[in-house]
């Protein structure tokens, strides 16, 4: 059966709109990878005709451990959009959500585009500053099970992304101690090693295969490396903070 990808974009777009759980795609649509990806284009145009504009890339399995588990050889990535941007400090609705949970991230700001195979040095002379940030993750699948493609196909898993403080960067990246509070109190600590032992890594990951679909990382655009720990669920009244060391803080707050 051919894999209807407009009406998959359309299915998987609703569902994120109106915040309402929806089965799983491969239940009815054996897709491919590459088909997932091109819903997942498609999901995003809708938004664009509806007046967002792009704004970066999200990077995700970008553990080792995570990719292992998942049965994979390569990370997955999806696209960001102005509209996903949460501010530093704002209150969300959970109302706005099916299945919202909350991950520590770093984010890097682009100075230059980025095209093609790159090495992490490469990459980061691209950067025009780093920040600590969160993701805020939300699967529209009912009981927040998928497959592979079914995650692909749903922006993987992107829903809102809250960047901190831009910083310089020239400082060292590859070990700095990650501490996602909720409620004031940590509920995952890791490092930045976590992120394929150094977050660079997973820029020039980026780089290679938003090139193999035929797109150019854009300057200006904020490219999120991906988790540093578990992704945390969100709870209604309760306060997030991710501090990275040397990075500074930020956070958000989830409406009672």
């Amino acid at each position: 059966m051919a894999v209807d990808i407009q009406k998959l974009a359309k299915t998987v777009d609703d569902a994120a709109v109106k915040a309402t759980a929806i089965p799983q795609l491969s239940k009815k649509s054996r897709m491919t990878l590459k088909q997932a990806y091109r819903v997942q284009a498609a999901s995003i145009d809708r938004r664009l005709e509806r007046g967002e504009e792009r704004s970066g890339m999200k990077m995700g399995f970008t553990s080792r451990a995570k990719m292992v588990q998942m049965g994979l050889s390569d990370m997955i990535w999806g696209r960001l959009t102005d509209g996903m941007l949460v501010e530093d400090g704002a209150v969300i609705n959970l109302k706005d959500y099916v299945h919202p949970r909350v991950e520590p991230e770093i984010a890097y700001l682009l100075g230059a585009p980025l095209a093609g195979p790159t090495t992490p040095m490469a990459a980061m002379a691209a950067v025009e500053a780093v920040a600590p940030a969160l993701e805020i993750i939300d699967s529209r699948y009912r009981a927040f099970k998928f497959n592979l493609q079914d995650v692909v196909a749903d922006n993987a898993s992107s829903s809102g992304y809250v960047i901190g403080p831009w910083c310089p960067p020239d400082m060292d990246l590859d070990n700095l101690g990650v501490v996602m509070e909720v409620n004031g109190r940590p509920a995952t600590i890791g490092s930045s090693a976590a992120i394929l032992g150094h977050p660079g890594r997973s820029l020039a990951a980026a780089s290679r295969m938003a090139a193999e679909a035929g797109e150019i990382l854009e300057a200006g655009w904020v490219v999120m490396a991906g988790g540093v720990t578990e992704a945390v669920a969100l709870e209604k009244g309760v306060s997030v903070r991710n501090t990275v060391q040397g990075l500074g803080s930020v956070g958000f707050r989830v409406k009672g």
